[in-house]
Formats: C-alpha cells, structure tokens, sequence
C-alpha cells in the first residue's frame, strides 16, 4: 500500500519528523512518498494513495499560511474514508497538529489512526526518544492501514 507524507518545514524540524515517520511505515512494507505540501498544486497530486499524513509545526498557535492553503487543496481531493494521521514540531505550544487532525477527521471524514495528532518539541526530535516515537506514530499509521485493507 501507498502512503503520502505531505509538510511543511521551515527549519527543518518538520521535515526531519516526516523521514521518520516514513521509516516507521515501512518498517510495515508501506511504499512512501514525502513531499513538501509546497510540491502539490492540485487535488489530482493528491490521487493514488491509500494513506495521507500531514504535518506542520506550530508558529504563534497556529499553522502555517502554506498549510492552510493546502488543506483547501485537499478538501478538493475527495480523502473521504482514507486513513490518515496529522504531526508537528513546536516549541511553546503544539496546536498545528490537533487542527490539521481535526480538520482531516471532521471535515474530509478521513478514517484517522486512533492514537490521535503526534507533536513533539523541537529539541527532542534529533534525540533517540524522538526517532522512536516518530517511527512508532509511523508504524501505527501502517498498521492501521494494514488492518483497513
């Protein structure tokens, strides 16, 4: 099965979330395909996967304009019934990543991983407790996918 990892990443905390999660879904056997949301220009770019993970790290409470914009795109992508899962970085507060989760839940009626939106502080992320724990938020993702199919 076919997962999309879609993000943004201004310093590269987000990015280097999104590698691990990846390894962690094909640890499962996932085939997956990162992207920064930037890359997608249309809702067709969003077609032929099974499953859609989205991150984004939180700046003053909030997400990024440019993942903002991408989640009109998405809306236009017909998700409904995928599995997904939604992640972030943050300093101070973590917010980015509980929107990005609810907005995929409730808006596009995704079929969200059960363990709810990932989010961890930036400076754990280069340190071996956060690899683990990106890389099980990845297996959980592939394993939900597993059991759907």
């Amino acid at each position: 099965m076919k997962a999309l990892i879609a993000y943004v990443s201004r310093t590269g905390n987000t990015e280097t979330m999104a590698s691990y999660i990846a390894e962690g879904l094909r640890m499962i056997g996932h085939e997956i395909d990162l992207k920064r949301v930037a890359e997608i220009k249309s809702p067709e770019d969003l077609r032929g996967y099974d499953a859609y993970v989205f991150g984004c790290p939180t700046y003053h409470r909030d997400m990024t304009q440019g993942m903002k914009q991408f989640l009109f795109l998405a809306k236009e992508a017909g998700l409904e019934g995928k599995i997904g899962g939604a992640f972030g970085s943050y300093t101070h507060s973590g917010d980015a990543a509980a929107i990005i989760f609810d907005t995929m839940e409730n808006v596009f009626g995704m079929n969200m991983t059960n363990l709810g939106h990932f989010l961890i502080t930036e400076k754990l992320i280069a340190e071996q407790e956060g690899v683990k724990a990106c890389q099980d938020y990845g297996r959980a993702i592939g394993e939900h996918l597993r059991d759907a199919a």
